[in-house]
């Protein structure tokens, strides 16, 4: 069987939407929020359906917080919101592309139907101290993607036909996985956690479908079929109280999916991914009293930090910096207080790339791929825009930036009797690299011997097994502050020797990695 053709529609085309909870109960009664726009970001009070309690203990939903608490997570939405985003789509921005094809690659939490016996995950587990104060309430925000299915469809003899694309004078719509945006929000007592078993809260998404009809000159030439599966969960809350006299606490709070869907023989990671739990994280806040740093803790703490149990997901301090009374955490790894960079023009979905870079080959896509980006998803094609958009001055600021500068003039480290700091190597007196020797078989070894390279079983790039039997001319002895040797050295026939030499670029061999090649 041959795919459908791509059908061309004309320009000025309009749509219509027509959406379909299935099973849903009315907003009024259950307190849920009709369906987002699909692919749009969804506003800050985005609702959830309420708890059907699971545990002895249950929790109370939270579907907005109060002004407070809405300032602590705003001051660090911006992070979180790169974290949930993070590989989203990728450059170039469209479906066709192979780098698109696998998607969602961080937090993914399956149904347990599906993770049983695989690689993927059913749970995240997240533990960090915190030193509450009486009456302390804690505000608790998971947030995940959901998986949108969109179907692409043009208008034919009275009824509709799917077809792979379909190309608009805008736009060229494919098939795609879109990412509708969820929160589930709870507000509980600190007090309430220590409890036996501590509370649980669980919750229950229903299936949404959605019809959008496109229009041209008024009358219909395809349509969009967007389908969302029924997802639950839930969110498990207890604490611990930490021998000692600081008053300080363990939270452990388990994030997990509780799906009932089963994989059929022969199920696909992309059959589970409707049924999961896509990009989730938990950002929890304290209005009274700070959570302690799992990163760098304070000492009297390091034992205590050393006993949580962190799975799948890692917890950072974040917003600015004071009371630390918020933290996130992320399938991501991240320092305490992370930042977005003030010069980022906007989101790219691609973090682990460079701005600079990203817009300019984005800006340089053919109007054809241009075109097939927005028609991916509306994400990609506000990436698009853009780029297209970015004045010089803001390009220019993307080239790079100076956080901090330190004043080079008048008299360095040593004069006037200053001390040098202890780790410059002009500090010690007693180490010269170009003249210090060191014995290896019998040899003295210093700058300017030969040396054959056997590079040890300890070393963890596997490049290094390519130099061994290599020879190599030593440049100089190095000696590091924890008392080892290091032998410095450009290797024979290497075309960049003389730039490493020009640079003080060296490769480095300890002492029984080499072998002598003359004599003492």
């Amino acid at each position: 069987m041959t795919a459908p053709e791509p059908a061309a529609v004309p320009a000025e085309v309009t749509g219509t939407r027509r959406a379909e909870t299935a099973g849903a109960v009315p907003p009024e009664v259950t307190g849920a929020v009709p369906a987002e726009t699909a692919g749009i970001r969804p506003p800050d009070l985005t609702g959830t359906i309420p708890a059907e309690v699971t545990g002895a203990v249950p929790a109370e939903a939270a579907d907005v917080f109060p002004p407070e608490v809405e300032d602590q997570f705003g001051a660090v939405r911006q992070i979180a919101d790169a974290v949930l985003f993070e590989g989203y789509v990728l450059y170039p921005y469209r479906a066709s592309a192979a780098k698109n094809r696998l998607r969602w690659q961080f937090g993914v939490l399956v149904p347990p139907g599906y993770g049983r016996g695989r690689a993927e995950q059913v749970h995240q587990r997240t533990e960090c101290l915190l030193e509450p104060r009486s009456g302390a309430l804690l505000s608790v925000e998971l947030r995940f993607l959901r998986t949108q299915r969109r179907t692409v469809q043009r208008a034919a003899d009275g009824g509709w036909e799917t077809v792979p694309e379909l190309e608009l004078a805008d736009r060229v719509l494919v098939c795609w996985d879109e990412g509708v945006e969820e929160r589930i929000r709870l507000r509980v007592p600190v007090a309430d956690l220590a409890s036996a078993g501590g509370i649980t809260h669980g919750f229950r998404l229903p299936a949404h479908h959605e019809e959008e009809v496109l229009h041209a000159s008024g009358a219909p030439v395809g349509r969009l079929l967007r389908a969302r599966e029924p997802v639950a969960g839930e969110i498990r809350l207890s604490t611990r109280e930490i021998p000692g006299p600081y008053g300080a606490v363990r939270l452990t709070a388990v994030v997990e999916n509780t799906g009932r869907w089963e994989a059929a023989a022969g199920a696909r990671r992309e059959d589970a991914l409707p049924h999961s739990l896509v990009s989730a994280h938990l950002l929890l806040a304290l209005d009274r009293g700070c959570f302690l740093s799992v990163t760098d803790p304070p000492r009297w703490a390091e034992a205590a930090v050393a006993e949580c149990r962190n799975e799948h997901t890692w917890p950072v301090l974040a917003g600015p910096a004071g009371p630390d009374r918020v933290v996130l955490s992320s399938p991501i790894i991240l320092e305490d207080h992370p930042r977005i960079a003030p010069e980022s023009p906007g989101a790219l979905y691609d973090s682990t790339e460079i701005d600079e870079i990203l817009a300019l080959r984005t800006a340089a896509l053919t109007d054809r791929e241009k075109r097939e980006a927005r028609g991916t998803d509306e994400r990609a094609g506000a990436v698009i825009d853009l780029a297209d958009s970015l004045p010089p001055e803001v390009l220019e600021r993307l080239h790079g930036a100076v956080r901090a500068l330190r004043g080079v003039t008048g008299p360095g480290p040593g004069a006037d009797g200053e001390p040098q700091p202890w780790w410059d190597p002009g500090g010690d007196r007693d180490v010269d690299p170009a003249r210090d020797r060191v014995l290896i078989d019998g040899h003295a070894v210093g700058a300017g011997s030969r040396v054959v390279l056997g590079p040890g079983h300890r070393r963890t790039d596997a490049q290094d097994q390519f130099l061994h039997g290599r020879t190599a001319l030593v440049e100089a002895v190095l000696h590091d502050v924890d008392g080892s040797v290091h032998l410095a050295v450009t290797v024979d026939g290497d075309p960049g020797a003389d730039l490493w030499r020009a640079q003080g670029r060296f490769r480095y061999f300890q002492p029984d990695e080499v072998t002598p090649l003359e004599g003492p």
